[in-house]
Order: structure tokens, then C-alpha cells, then sequence
């Protein structure tokens, strides 16, 4: 008791402070999703995410060996094709958008661990994350077209594939595709606990996909609910998943604490876009250090239980802490 307990002393100089820090943001942790599209040819800003561009294929490479060189270890791609239909076809498409970058990114930067979204949002004309029946998204009938995606990806070279479209059993229909296909050693992280979130806004101008009619929340998680997150991260785990993530990441770091303690495997979270957008919004306007809450933020996602971490803030942070 005070006086004899004084916590003010170890937070007396940077030094101390430093060597009884309790977490602390790894680089090599950090995995930056980029978004690669068939309709430009140079890079192309994001209006809703100031710093974050599309890529077109024939750059993503270089974009990427420059990365690797200040010390990016990851990246997550998502894919903006020329053509879009009712099915999505173009995500399974050997010659697709992802796919071709995929070889780009492995050609230029082989080194970079490289994950590969697999969702059909960006693909289908009418912007939900599955083939429709009517004005309803079936469930069963999308699992074959995310396994042929997930497949593409694969023979692309890809090190990890990602399926987020929150159908239920996709982590089954993709491990069994590639299981089948000789694909044994390329690990499915699964986008285990997605909520239906309005954090999603400026991805949805970043990669093309809003849906055309109603929204996402038939598939994707209510916000409300906890223990329900950990049910979707335990049957994914049963269907041979073989990484979680978590998704948003600081509106949800109850559930991200909650999936780590509970799972047997790593567990990232990711950063989403409206995240991101906020912070820069507020420190354009002077109302936020950038540096600051930028590493905070990944601090607390850390603090929680993070192993990894998807975010657009990932170069930003190398040229801070790295």
C-alpha cells in the first residue's frame, strides 16, 4: 500500500517503461490486404481510404518487392475483374484478376507470405457474397464455386487462402477441394467470426462490392452476439480450419479475447476499413495524432489476444516501429 507501493515508478523514463512493457506490436505480425484490379492500369486512389490505392496487375510485383524490401512479411489480396455475372465466375477463373496477381506478387517478391481472399462479392453482378435463389442467397449451391476459387488461388502459388463469404460449411467444401486436389500443406484461414458491421464502408468503395439490393446480415454475424462467435469459430475449427480471424477488430476485442482463449489456434484480427478511414479522418483534422492511435489501436488488438493482424496501416507502422 502506498507509500511503500509506488507504481509511478516504473513508468519514470522510456527505458523503464520500455522493459516492463507487457506487449508490444511485432512487424512481422502484420499482414497488408491489397486490392488488385482489371479496370486501370495505374495506381488508382481510394477516395474513402486516403493512402490505400487498387493495383493494377502488371504492378502489383514491383508494389510488393518494395514492401518486402522496408519489411512487410504479408499481404492479403482481393480481386476487382473486368467482368462480373450472377455466379462470381471470374473468381475461379485460372486467368482471374487474383490469380494473375498471384504469380506477380510471387515472381517479384517469392519470399512474401501471400493470402488470397476467397469471397464473390467483388464478382457477382449483384454484389452478395453467394449465387442467389431468387432474392436469397443459397448457401449449398455457393460452397462448389468458393472451393474452385480457393482451388485457382492454389494452383497460383498462394500460401494461404482466406474464405470470408460466411457460408455456412465453406471451410469443409474449400479443405476437401484442396485436399482432394494434392493441396494438403496450403492452410485455410477462415474468416471464422465476421459481423455484419457498418465498419465495412470503405472497403465496399475500395473493392466494388456493395450489394445491389437488401445487405449481409442473412450470412453475416450480428453484432450483438458473443457466444454465438464462438460456436461459428468452433465448427470451423471442426471443418479442418486451420487459422481464425476475427473481424472487425477493435469493436470486437470482447470476442477476439473470448475466440483466443477458446482455440487451439492462432487467431488474427483484422483492422477493417472503417477503422482505418476513421483514424485518418480525425487526424486530418487535427483532432488525433495518426502515429499515436495508430499504434495504440494495434496495441489493443494485440493486448487481446491477436497473433496477427490484417491492416492498411501495416507500412505506416514498419516505418514507425520496424
Amino acid at each position: 500500500m502506498f507509500p511503500e507501493r509506488r507504481m509511478r515508478r516504473l513508468r519514470q523514463n522510456p527505458a523503464v517503461r520500455s522493459l516492463v512493457q507487457e506487449c508490444s506490436i511485432a512487424v512481422d505480425k502484420l499482414v497488408l490486404p491489397v486490392f488488385v484490379s482489371d479496370l486501370i492500369e495505374a495506381p488508382s486512389p481510394i477516395r474513402a481510404m486516403p493512402g490505400v490505392f487498387q493495383w493494377p496487375v502488371a504492378r502489383v510485383g514491383e508494389f510488393a518487392k518494395e514492401s518486402w524490401q522496408k519489411g512487410l512479411k504479408g499481404m492479403m489480396l482481393f480481386g476487382i475483374p473486368r467482368l462480373k455475372d450472377s455466379k462470381g465466375s471470374e473468381a475461379s477463373n485460372p486467368d482471374g484478376v487474383v490469380s494473375r496477381a498471384i504469380k506477380e506478387v510471387k515472381d517479384k517478391a517469392p519470399q512474401m507470405l501471400l493470402m488470397a481472399d476467397v469471397c464473390l462479392c467483388e464478382y457477382t453482378d449483384h454484389g452478395h457474397c453467394g449465387l442467389l435463389n431468387g432474392y436469397e442467397v443459397d448457401n449449398d449451391a455457393t460452397l462448389p464455386e468458393l472451393a474452385k476459387a480457393a482451388l485457382a488461388y492454389a494452383n497460383a502459388g498462394v500460401d494461404v487462402v482466406a474464405p470470408s463469404d460466411m457460408m455456412d460449411g465453406r471451410v469443409e467444401a474449400v479443405r476437401t477441394a484442396l485436399d482432394g486436389e494434392g493441396f494438403i500443406h496450403t492452410p485455410v484461414l477462415s474468416y471464422a467470426v465476421k459481423f455484419a458491421s457498418a465498419f465495412y464502408g470503405p472497403f465496399r468503395e475500395a473493392a466494388n462490392s456493395a450489394p445491389q439490393f437488401g445487405d449481409r446480415r442473412s450470412y453475416q454475424m450480428n453484432p450483438a452476439n458473443a457466444k454465438e462467435a464462438l460456436l461459428e469459430a468452433e465448427l470451423d475449427i471442426s471443418e479442418g480450419a486451420d487459422m481464425l480471424l476475427v473481424k472487425p477488430a477493435l469493436p470486437y476485442l470482447d470476442v477476439l479475447r473470448a475466440t483466443k482463449e477458446m482455440a487451439p489456434l492462432p487467431v488474427g484480427a483484422y483492422q477493417v476499413s472503417g477503422e482505418y478511414s476513421m483514424i485518418k479522418a480525425a487526424a486530418q483534422a487535427g483532432y488525433l495524432e495518426e502515429a499515436r492511435t495508430v499504434l495504440e489501436s494495434l496495441l489493443a488488438i494485440t493486448r487481446a489476444g491477436a497473433d496477427f493482424i490484417l491492416t492498411y496501416f501495416a507500412l505506416d507502422v514498419l516505418e514507425d516501429v520496424g
